[in-house]
């Protein structure tokens, strides 16, 4: 693994596509830049068209060449997601890649169409759901690539029998960490669950690190915080690197030759907040066969969408 591995280290994708999750901006935005500009075709999965044909006319601006699609998800509602992943399978679409990119940090208590408090519903449950409705229609060899966080580390464990929230006080934060530690115990088991069924997928994981998007300030705006504002505003300055670096672990762990399946990829600074992406370490928690086993089975109960059983 290179030492510093940028977005020109990308091979020629020339013929592949990508299903790109909340790629209008942040990171999304900068993974769908990088694979558009070494030749994939993109899709551009994202909840509101408007602020897609934004990214998607930034991107063309330096990639005139693009291969760019825009298709509206909304990840916290699962008939939108079905409907996604049935309007790919409709039009043959294989993707050679699925990024589980798209989130929401730390915002207020609110719940999806479903009724699945909104971190956990949007940040994995939606991702878990469309990952199975897509799978048996991936290309052979494909990469399913979900994009994690530090935040894993931040939360004691994930309470299953109160999922949503209903029966404590809301932690916002700590809710935010249970769905990043979702993340992974879901892309761990989805390898292993692949192995097993012989299926041929290369499931990886990725951070940014602690990189300066918008997505730090959605729980400011809604919360109409300017304490928040300036807090987050300080800490992009000072502490972040910059969105296209934390981008690169997604488009290594996408693309890059030497990621086997089960990986993790994050920075390679000090304590993985910044720097080029390698293969890092996650907590002891996140690779735990029980919770994930337990996890995959709630996940499915209260989705209905059932895979590599």
């Amino acid at each position: 693994m290179s030492n510093r591995w940028t977005m020109q280290d990308i091979p020629d994708m020339t013929g592949k596509t990508a299903v790109i999750t909340g790629a209008n901006s942040g990171l999304g935005f900068n993974t769908a830049r990088g694979l558009a500009g070494k030749g994939a075709k993109v899709i551009m999965a994202c909840r509101t068209a408007a602020k897609a044909e934004s990214a998607r006319d930034d991107i063309l601006r330096e990639f005139p060449d693009a291969d760019l699609e825009i298709r509206e998800l909304d990840l916290s509602n699962l008939g939108s997601v079905r409907g996604f992943a049935q309007g790919l399978i409709d039009d043959g679409i294989q993707p050679d890649l699925l990024i589980n990119n798209a989130g929401v940090m730390a915002v207020p208590y609110n719940k999806t169409a479903d009724g699945f408090e909104m971190q956990m519903g949007t940040n994995h449950l939606g991702h878990f759901a469309l990952t199975g409705l897509l799978l048996d229609h991936m290309a052979e060899g494909g990469r399913i690539v979900n994009v994690a966080s530090m935040a894993h580390k931040w939360t004691p464990a994930i309470d299953f029998e109160d999922l949503n929230w209903e029966r404590r006080k809301y932690r916002r934060w700590q809710a935010y960490g249970d769905s990043k530690l979702a993340n992974l115990l879901f892309t761990f088991e989805l390898n292993r669950r692949a192995a097993k069924a012989g299926k041929p997928v290369t499931v990886a994981a990725a951070h940014p690190g602690y990189a300066a998007t918008h997505l730090q300030f959605v729980a400011a705006e809604q919360k109409k915080s300017r304490v928040e504002k300036i807090i987050m505003d300080f800490g992009n300055a000072v502490f972040a690197q910059p969105a296209d670096m934390g981008a690169l672990p997604s488009l290594y762990a996408a693309t890059a030759g030497d990621v086997d399946s089960g990986d993790y990829i994050g920075p390679g600074g000090f304590q993985q907040m910044r720097g080029y992406p390698r293969k890092v370490g996650c907590r002891k928690q996140a690779r735990s066969e029980r919770l994930a086993q337990k996890l995959w089975t709630l996940s499915e109960d209260v989705t209905g969408v059932r895979y590599l059983d």
